[in-house]
């Protein structure tokens, strides 16, 4: 009997359907669901973890905090807003009616219709003195160790309203400003700013509105922070060690967790356009805005460098896969190198043979300290991140211009694979 005429009495062979083909059995489907599952769940978990860490290590911390602050110190927007702040208390102390009360009685008699007809001039004249007084302070070194101080302070109050039920709004109080302000007054002669009692001005850094939307996600993030990271990176590990094909399946971790990066960065850009169309009148709007961009630069950066790492790692792997634009990317890019080396003369001998075997891994070197100094780099700009795409290019380069077995093609003095048995194996 043939084995067609088996085949027809005893039915389809176990574990082959009518195509001729095996099913997937059922453990790969199982290892496929929980990669799937863990993936996903990473790429979710991504842009969650970085929130934590930027909840705990910036607005969490004091010290960090604070070093995220001080250089507001320097912005003109803030400055504006802290010289109008304290002159407006100052002012109330400071007056025509206060003024004329350290003139002698004899001759106040004689100033009083003087004066009144020019109250509104006067008036002005000392709003410039103590707004230029103010100002003057606010713009000298002193101001920036002041401006620390009062930071380090508003950082417990920030604490407070954000683990509190009271949703207090976080201010500075800019007590020391108007009192340097008032020595300043005296120095210029105005003896009547000696009658200038404390003034606490207060600034709003954020208001008690924004304080109370953030209250709960910012328990939550502080609670379960230290372990967020942790679990993503466990999770995006499984997920690619448990999938079937795990070139894939990495490409597609890259490419879900650049896109839940871009979707934070997205959510931030919301989030602060709504946030200062909802401030009350009484908090100066560019200096909300250069408070809010104090704040959220970590995230601002995270989302950057994560967005970038996971487009490099999805671009990575697919050119070293065995589709066909990648494998004809990499055709070209070692056909040319090639040509240059056959251009240049260069023969590598032994050495070139073991770059040739250690390719990928070389390859996969580089491009692994490129990432290492994108992330380690403290606020990486375009033309830093041009700098190090062209030394990663120069590096691979470099790379395949080694990797040569030596031997030529008859005629065309390239080197081929099918010359040598190694380069097949290396490849």
């Amino acid at each position: 009997m043939t084995d067609d005429a088996r085949v027809s009495l005893d039915g389809p062979r176990t574990g082959a359907t009518p195509t001729g083909r095996a099913p997937l059995r059922p453990r790969r489907r199982l290892r496929s669901f929980f990669a799937v599952l863990l993936i996903v769940l990473a790429a979710v978990l991504a842009p969650v973890s970085t929130a934590a860490v930027w909840a705990r290590d910036v607005v969490g911390d004091r010290d960090h905090y604070v070093a995220t602050m001080r250089p507001l110190a320097a912005d003109p927007a803030v400055r504006a807003a802290v010289t109008d702040r304290v002159a407006d208390a100052v002012m109330e102390y400071v007056s025509v009616k206060a003024l004329l009360g350290t003139v002698d009685p004899d001759d106040r008699s004689a100033l009083d219709p003087a004066i009144g007809a020019l109250d509104g001039p006067v008036a002005a004249g000392l709003r410039n003195l103590v707004h230029s007084a103010v100002g003057s302070f606010v713009s000298g070194p002193a101001f920036a160790t002041i401006w620390t101080q009062l930071n380090r302070e508003a950082h417990v109050a920030a604490e407070k309203a954000l683990t509190s039920d009271r949703g207090t709004a976080v201010t500075v109080d800019l007590a020391p400003v108007a009192e340097a302000a008032k020595r300043q007054l005296l120095d210029d002669g105005l003896s009547v700013a000696s009658k200038i009692p404390t003034v606490h001005a207060r600034l709003t850094l954020v208001d008690s509105e924004a304080v109370g939307r953030a209250r709960t996600g910012f328990r939550l993030l502080r609670t379960v922070g230290p372990w967020l990271p942790v679990a993503t990176v466990l999770s995006a590990a499984g997920g690619v060690l448990l999938a079937v094909r795990r070139r894939r399946a990495l490409i597609t971790l890259a490419l879900l967790i650049a896109g839940g990066a871009l979707l934070l960065g997205l959510g931030l850009v919301v989030f602060r356009s709504q946030y200062l169309d909802r401030l009350t009148s009484g908090i100066p709007h560019p200096a909300a805005a250069a408070v809010f961009n104090a704040l959220t630069a970590f995230l601002r950066i995270a989302v950057r460098m994560i967005a970038v790492t996971g487009a490099v790692v999805a671009l990575t792997a697919w050119l070293g896969g065995t589709g066909r634009v990648a494998t004809r990317v990499r055709s070209g890019w070692r056909g040319g190198i090639g040509a240059l080396r056959e251009a240049m003369g260069l023969r590598t001998g032994r050495a070139g043979l073991r770059v040739l075997r250690a390719r990928s891994w070389l390859n996969g070197t580089v491009v692994a300290i490129a990432l290492a100094a994108y992330l380690v780099w403290d606020r990486p700009t375009l033309t830093v991140v041009a700098g190090i795409a062209l030394l990663t290019l120069i590096a691979l380069a470099a790379v395949e211009l080694l990797a040569d077995d030596g031997v030529p093609d008859a005629g065309t003095g390239a080197t081929s694979e099918r010359a040598h048995p190694d380069r097949r194996a290396a490849r």
